[in-house]
């Protein structure tokens, strides 16, 4: 989908991170749109709903030098967040009271994922992860098997939002290398730059050109 602008960007955009707290947003910048499909969810997702567009807004705005209202944003609940055409890409995802803003010159794809998020390792490697990640992992316990499953997911997750995929059709199709550090897509050979870490309470992750070692500043 392409949306006018008269906005303009640097030719070569390198990938830029920014961690939020889910709050504070300014909901006056919102538009009509966004106001009318964030009140047709249910409360509690309407207000990370609202949050976090008014929150991307913000963060938008202030690299694009225009005000949060202007910022040409189409950004449905539970679709990817389209800018328009000539201004980049961007991603978000949040997790408990954490928002991760991603925003590139190409496609990019973040995830985020809590640190103390309720979760069986095991049981979903072993649903999820093809067999020769799962082998890498078969000797890990405890804490290392969690820390190495974790990473594995929000690496998985975030390329498939940088392809503007869906779990169901594609996260399967990922494998994740734990001793080589790569990320390679069994289906098509597709083996994009990327990047994860721990960050606070957080485990995080970014897909795309230019993302591999890229590092997150800084929350506040």
């Amino acid at each position: 989908m392409s949306l006018g602008s008269s906005l303009d960007l640097p030719p070569r955009l390198s990938p830029q991170l920014w961690l939020r707290s889910l709050e504070g947003g300014d909901l006056g910048c919102l538009s009509m749109a966004e106001r009318s499909w964030g009140l047709a969810l249910p409360y509690r997702q309407r207000s990370r709903y609202f949050q976090s567009r008014a929150l991307l807004r913000r963060q938008l705005a202030e690299f694009l030098g225009c005000a949060a209202a202007e910022v040409p944003l189409h950004s449905p609940p539970g679709q990817p967040p389209l800018l328009g055409a000539g201004l980049g890409w961007v991603s978000l995802s949040h997790s408990g009271a954490g928002l991760l803003i991603g925003y590139s010159g190409s496609p990019i794809g973040v995830d985020l994922e809590s640190t103390a998020r309720p979760m069986e390792p095991a049981g979903l490697m072993r649903r999820f992860y093809p067999e020769k990640e799962q082998a890498q992992l078969r000797d890990l316990t405890g804490a290392e098997l969690r820390r190495a499953v974790l990473n594995s997911w929000v690496l998985k997750e975030a390329a498939i939002k940088w392809r503007h995929s869906s779990l169901a059709a594609e996260l399967a199709q990922w494998c994740y290398d734990h001793s080589s550090g790569s990320l390679l897509n069994l289906s098509d050979g597709a083996k994009p730059d990327h990047s994860s870490d721990l960050q606070l309470d957080w485990r995080w992750a970014a897909v795309g050109d230019g993302c591999a070692g890229l590092m997150l500043p800084s929350s506040r």
